[in-house]
């Protein structure tokens, strides 16, 4: 039987650290190919493959300009991920609040 594509959904792709380190690198301003192969020094192939990856699943967009491919990060695709990890921010909070009562009690 096949494998399954591990890169099918936000989540998956998001899995592999290189592509989270693309999607980061691209938050501030949309980029070249060329400009993210400099930046974050992985190979151009595999810049391209990851590029493809994030684009397939709708967490970039990509516009031409001349002969450069330009991509930026794309904000409604990102938003399943922000939601889903939205659920622990309680979980955090509540764990944070612990740990400075217990700072606070260890002082006295």
């Amino acid at each position: 039987m096949p494998r399954a594509a591990t890169t099918s959904d936000a989540f998956n792709a998001v899995a592999e650290p290189r592509r989270r380190e693309i999607l980061n690198y691209l938050v501030p301003q949309e980029r070249a190919v060329g400009d993210i192969v400099g930046s974050l020094g992985l190979g151009q192939p595999s810049v391209s493959k990851h590029l493809r990856v994030l684009l397939d699943v709708g967490l970039v967009q990509v516009r031409r300009d001349g002969r450069r491919m330009l991509y930026k990060t794309n904000a409604e695709g990102i938003r399943p991920l922000h939601e889903w990890t939205g659920t622990f921010e309680r979980y955090w909070r509540d764990q944070l609040t612990r740990i400075k009562e217990r700072a606070e009690q260890e002082k006295k």
